[in-house]
């Protein structure tokens, strides 16, 4: 039997899980702080774990980490309010599976659940941003996919020009526009498609750790080491390695990783020995690698090792003909985990898709769209479905925000200089919301700078934790 332990401060969710999950026949253990959570997963063995993000103690970030220093393999899936939606999504990008908002709804969790599971069953930490697309191929073994803009078939253009070989690839894009999408593309074309593809976020291994994760130990090297480990790259072994958002590996860890690309060999953690690895390396980031070896952060012949050939991924805001393209493939695959018949969006819908940024790119649209169909009683996909902070942009303002004007402005004089306080403060909010509390983007959406945001922010006392 699977086990999960809950960690919820309030009582009735942890009781409402509880006996929803154990009716599906899972085992559920509960715990009301962080402190008794962890206390019962250094003791017991859990196959998923669901986390508030607001705990009496300790907070989501801690119990992330803490949860995977005691068992890394373990999926986390933080439960939140909207307004740590922004928190939510930073720790996806530290590891955590995923989240979801407030209020609960069981069978969505349940989904997580078994979507959770099944990734951690390979063995192996998948990046969080592409868990659910998988490049597919046809009879004469070619690849395809549903993207239908320019961009997206460039680089799929270049991935299949670049697979044969076993060259070095770097693939650059924000979070959840396709990296392992790509990844996955350029294995499956390659001559080691019949051997492993492992996928490993680096941002998701804990600093103390990475070195036995990636290369192994052998028992008794550290305190826990009870036994010999095998690491990422002997798994690799004869196919592929992927190693998404390497640029947060330790300057320690880049060392071991330069000398496995130029020498074909590594050492296992507490020893001497070296043992042959043939691995081709794909790796991807979501940021300029080029300033990290600015700052000494990143070591420059490193970042010329594995970037060999470079696919760039633009973002999803960037391709807007493949919102409706991949939504409707990801409607489809929803429909069939949650034995749903959504037949499509409706016009509102659609309108809305289109007009919104999407920062969290391929993979937000697959969450919104799978809660969606979850809440759906009709035939059509229709707007109340989906979050309020989505649904803001069937509204002018957003055409408004975008262009960077107040929603009171004349025509004649841009920015926020001619907006009533009221309607700044609300224009100030919806541009945090759209762009993810990024506030530079923000700013950019309300044509101001970003001192003035922050001026602005401070005036009004607008709540931005984080």
């Amino acid at each position: 039997m699977q086990k999960i332990l809950v960690i919820d401060d309030e009582i009735y969710i942890c009781t409402l899980l509880e006996r929803y999950l154990k009716k599906e026949g899972f085992g559920v253990e509960t715990a009301f702080t962080g402190k008794s959570g962890l206390a019962k997963l250094k003791t017991e063995s859990f196959d998923a774990v669901l986390c508030d993000f607001r705990l009496p103690d300790i907070d989501g970030r801690q119990m992330l980490s803490e949860i995977k220093i005691i068992s890394q393999q373990t999926p986390v899936i933080i439960v939140t309010g909207y307004s740590d939606v922004r928190m939510a999504v930073s720790l996806i990008k530290s590891g955590a599976f995923e989240y979801v908002t407030k209020p609960i709804f069981p069978e969505e969790i349940l989904e997580i659940i078994k979507s959770a599971i099944k990734a951690s069953g390979a063995g192996v930490v998948f990046p969080s941003e592409m868990e659910a697309l998988e490049p597919k191929t046809n009879s004469q073994g070619k690849y395809f996919t549903s993207g239908e803009s320019p961009k997206f078939k460039e680089a799929l253009k270049h991935a299949q020009m670049v697979a044969p070989t076993d060259m070095a690839v770097l693939i650059q894009g924000e979070t959840g526009a396709g990296k392992e999408y790509v990844a996955r593309a350029i294995h499956d074309q390659s001559t080691r498609k019949d051997k492993p593809f492992i996928a490993v976020d680096c941002g998701a291994i804990p600093k103390d750790i990475a070195n036995s994760e990636l290369f192994g130990h052998i028992k008794g090297s550290f305190t826990g080491a009870i036994n010999n480990k095998e690491g990422y790259f002997e798994a690799a072994n004869g196919g592929t390695l992927f190693l998404d958002e390497v640029g947060n590996l330790s300057y320690e860890i880049q060392v071991k990783l330069l000398r496995a690309l130029q020498e074909k060999v590594i050492s296992k953690v507490g020893d001497n020995k070296t043992i042959k690895v043939d691995v081709r390396i794909l790796a991807a980031t979501n940021e300029a690698l080029s300033e990290a070896i600015s700052n000494n952060s990143f070591r420059e012949d490193l970042y010329h090792r594995l970037n060999e050939f470079t696919i760039h991924l633009p973002p999803l805001r960037e391709r807007k003909e493949d919102i409706l393209a991949f939504g409707r493939f990801f409607l489809n695959q929803a429909n069939s985990d949650l034995k749903k018949n959504i037949l499509d969006f409706d016009a509102e819908t659609i309108d809305i898709f289109l007009k919104y940024p999407w920062y969290g790119n391929l993979r937000e649209l697959r969450n919104v769209i799978k809660r969606g169909v979850l809440l759906s009683q009709s035939e059509l996909f229709t707007e109340e479905v989906l979050p309020i902070e989505i649904r803001r942009f069937s509204s002018d303002s957003f055409e408004q925000i975008n262009n960077g004007i107040s929603f009171i402005a004349s025509e004649s004089i841009g920015g926020l200089k001619n907006a009533s306080i009221e309607a700044e403060k609300e224009a100030i909010m919806n541009a945090l919301i759209s762009a993810r509390y990024n506030k530079s983007k923000a700013a950019e959406f309300l044509n101001i700078d970003r001192k003035t945001l922050y001026n602005k922010i401070k005036q009004y006392n607008i709540e931005v934790d984080f």
